[in-house]
């Protein structure tokens, strides 16, 4: 049961994909709700799978790498919900739905799904630090696709092709700023998750602790380089969607839930 709300959300993102490459095979985009409504559905369908593994897995459902993926893609469609109307509205749920789409095609098709051994006490640390670091993962996955929305605009500009996608992309301040915000809340999260690390009663492995802790230096530079002039916007935007490629690759050095080293 669980399994085929994970699917129903799937088609829900799939959806707003087609519904953002009709659009702009017409070459006539339009502001339209229904990418953001798409979204909002899968959204809620995810929440349904989640509470209902959760509740029988009895902890936070991230015990293996499947429920990690999945808890992420909610992750990014959570902050995703949570930004203003102006950018739910604009072109950001266009590229929002493929990356959450890819996620969960992910977690779906590949044989990673593996039931925990035998039901572990909770957690209460290793839980926080479990979720709160992958909540971090989905604001870095959105200033990820505000830097693509700066670059895609930021080139549209430059090349002097404005495209009707163009007018309806936030202007590069507002885009840099959301980035920047992103960017700290994400920096902010993750340091929490980093530090209630060290609050869990079982050992952590030595391995995973060095990658988080070079996660964290890596976005600590970029948002530190985003105030030295030397550094353009456009460096920026393009840092975080390298870093989120980075992180991304290392998602399984976050310790699962009812993982015993």
């Amino acid at each position: 049961m669980d399994r085929q709300l994970l699917i129903y959300a799937t088609l829900c993102y799939f959806a707003a994909i087609i519904r953002t490459i009709v659009s702009l095979r017409a070459r006539v985009f339009r502001r339209s709700r229904v990418v953001f409504l798409s979204i909002a559905l899968g959204f809620l369908l995810q929440t349904a799978f989640l509470s209902i593994r959760g509740h029988a897995l009895g902890s936070c459902p991230i015990t293996n790498l499947f429920e990690v993926l999945v808890f992420l893609a909610w992750s990014i469609a959570l902050i995703y919900m949570l930004i203003g109307t102006t950018y739910r509205l604009s072109l950001m749920g266009a590229f929002t739905a493929p990356l959450v789409f890819l996620l969960q095609v992910t977690a779906l098709v590949l044989p990673i799904d593996t039931p925990r051994a035998s039901r572990v006490s909770p957690n209460p640390w290793l839980e926080f630090h479990a979720s709160i670091s992958i909540i971090a993962y989905g604001a870095f996955a959105l200033a990820c696709v505000a830097g693509a929305m700066y670059l895609v605009q930021e080139r549209q500009l430059k090349t002097h092709q404005l495209r009707s996608i163009f007018y309806h992309l936030p202007p590069l301040p507002n885009l840099f700023s959301t980035m920047t915000r992103l960017l700290w809340f994400g920096f902010i999260l993750y340091s929490a998750g980093l530090i209630s690390g060290f609050f869990v009663s079982e050992p952590l492995p030595w391995t995973k602790i060095a990658l988080a802790i070079a996660i964290w230096v890596l976005y600590g530079a970029i948002l530190q380089s985003r105030y030295f002039r030397c550094v353009t916007p456009r460096r920026i935007a393009t840092l975080c969607m390298v870093a989120f490629a980075v992180a991304l690759s290392l998602l399984w050095s976050i310790e699962f839930v009812g993982h015993r080293a």
